[in-house]
């Protein structure tokens, strides 16, 4: 970017050059090839100069996919011993218009051990989890976080929605006591989320 060119505001195109590693630091919307910073989108330049980084915020809005340290809401549809899919319909607070497959690891659980993925979650939980990983077009999750993991549950047995107690998980209407790996959101304006994921 020549030096009258300095400024932002100024319209890009993926590709165009940005500037060099040595004068700015790759911000959002640029990536690095050879030592220069390009245009990774269609959108204006930001440039911070106090920080001395250079930014492109997008003009046309892109798909929402989830990325890498994103927060999902996601439907349980498969459990096993040591592993459960997910189907992601909400990344942050936008509802995606289809679901993307995620994964979730006994490994990914929770920092302590787990046994087995039956004491996390059970088929049409509805989680908040981290993407972890993208590798292969997969989205790898975790609830290791103390603020992830299961936000709504129906009682394995008659299927009326578990209430947290002592005792892990329990159903009012049958008493039923199941285990989940819950978050402290648990049971708070879920029902809209459930429509839509059942939707």
């Amino acid at each position: 970017m020549p030096e009258s060119e300095r400024k932002s505001g100024l319209f890009v195109v993926p590709g165009d050059r940005l500037g060099v590693i040595e004068e700015f630091t790759s911000g959002p919307g640029t990536y690095v090839e050879g030592g220069t910073i390009h245009s990774k989108v269609t959108g204006c330049t930001l440039l911070d100069m106090l920080n001395k980084q250079v930014s492109v915020y997008p003009l046309v809005k892109s798909a929402t996919v989830p990325q890498v340290g994103s927060i999902v809401t996601a439907m349980v549809s498969d459990v096993k011993n040591k592993n459960a899919v997910l189907s992601i319909f909400k990344v942050g607070d936008k509802t995606l218009s289809g679901f993307f497959k995620g994964m979730l690891h006994i490994s990914g659980v929770s920092h302590g051990y787990v046994d087995n993925m039956f004491n996390v979650c059970k088929a049409g939980d509805i989680m908040k989890a981290k993407v972890i990983s993208t590798e292969n077009r997969s989205f790898f999750l975790s609830t290791a976080d103390n603020d992830l993991g299961v936000v709504h549950a129906l009682c394995s047995i008659c299927g009326h929605v578990l209430q947290p107690g002592n005792r892990g998980m329990g159903c009012s209407n049958c008493g039923n006591n199941e285990r989940r790996k819950t978050s402290p959101d648990y049971g708070k304006d879920i029902t809209r989320e459930v429509e839509q994921s059942e939707s």
